[in-house]
């Protein structure tokens, strides 16, 4: 039976995420998306049961299936969706669990985007994560074995925030990432093209998306995912772009090259503003206009 104890705030928290990071990376390879600290142990001073919960994103959710047996061999129980439709759930340890996994689709963005909302709330609003604290503590007293009842007790509140917290969070450099990320895998087109290894995800001032992918060739013909994306949005109608984002292997963020600079910027003089995500973790951008000092025009 599992005992609920709430504990302050311990900073090893985030290096446990990140050290089982790293072996969930290393099982899932090109199907991982993204992964994410979530739950209470993921927000900077907040008491909470001392258990980690990660989020995965994944490309297919199948071939998690397929290698359940991985996730066994590190201590895991693989629970499948487990009440909640188009999850896999994860549990480390029974009576002292330790970890938690709760994996998504990617295309299910709503799924992940409600917990990256209701954490980033808990974390700008130094109150309602105080309230949360003290809810969560006294629960623990009065539900010590009966993890139903604890959870039950915070359900409401939980409710409450997550609502607010999704009214006024931004997702949409989530989105592009996903999306972008998506659209992010090899395709072998001929002995003398090949495509999709870096994947680009722009936002119009129209608010509509445009995915495009790298196209590489034996000579000089090829395409860069940003320029594909930008030929995407003209041939639907749309001019400017508000933001970018560019994912290379590895999940990792780029920078569009010299040449795409310049077509965003012959865009029109709205163009210095568009903002490049340049850190997903900490959704720190950087303008075209920082990229491009001293235009030749």
């Amino acid at each position: 039976m599992q005992h609920i104890v709430v504990k302050e705030y311990d900073s090893n928290w985030n290096n446990l995420y990140l050290i089982e990071k790293n072996i969930i990376s290393n099982i899932l390879k090109d199907n991982l998306i993204a992964i994410y600290h979530i739950g209470s142990t993921s927000v900077l001073n907040l008491a909470a049961k001392p258990i980690i919960d990660i989020m995965v994103a994944v490309r297919d959710l199948t071939k998690v299936d397929e290698i359940k047996d991985e996730f066994n061999k590190i201590g895991y129980e693989y629970l499948g969706e487990y009440g909640i439709k188009g999850r896999r759930y994860l549990r480390k340890g029974l009576v002292d669990r330790t970890h938690q996994i709760h994996i998504f689709s990617a295309s299910g963005e709503n799924n992940l985007i409600r917990h990256l909302a209701f954490r980033d709330y808990l974390v700008k609003h130094e109150d309602v994560k105080l309230e949360y604290a003290k809810l969560k503590k006294e629960l623990a007293k009065k539900y010590p074995y009966d993890i139903d009842g604890y959870c039950d007790g915070k359900d409401s509140f939980v409710k409450e925030y997550e609502k607010l917290a999704l009214a006024s969070y931004d997702s949409t450099f989530d989105i592009l990432y996903l999306r972008a990320n998506l659209a992010r895998y090899n395709r072998n087109i001929s002995n003398l093209v090949e495509a999709g290894s870096v994947a680009a995800a722009i936002l119009t001032n129209n608010n509509h998306i445009y995915l495009g992918v790298c196209i590489d060739t034996a000579c000089s013909l090829g395409m860069c995912a940003e320029r594909n994306a930008i030929a995407n949005m003209i041939t639907n109608g749309d001019k400017m772009v508000k933001k970018l984002v560019v994912v290379m292997n590895g999940n990792k963020l780029g920078m569009p090259c010299g040449a795409c600079r310049e077509l965003l910027r012959q865009l029109g003089n709205d163009s210095l503003d568009i903002e490049i995500l340049s850190d997903y973790e900490t959704k720190s951008v950087i303008k075209l206009k920082d990229l491009l000092p001293n235009w030749w025009m």
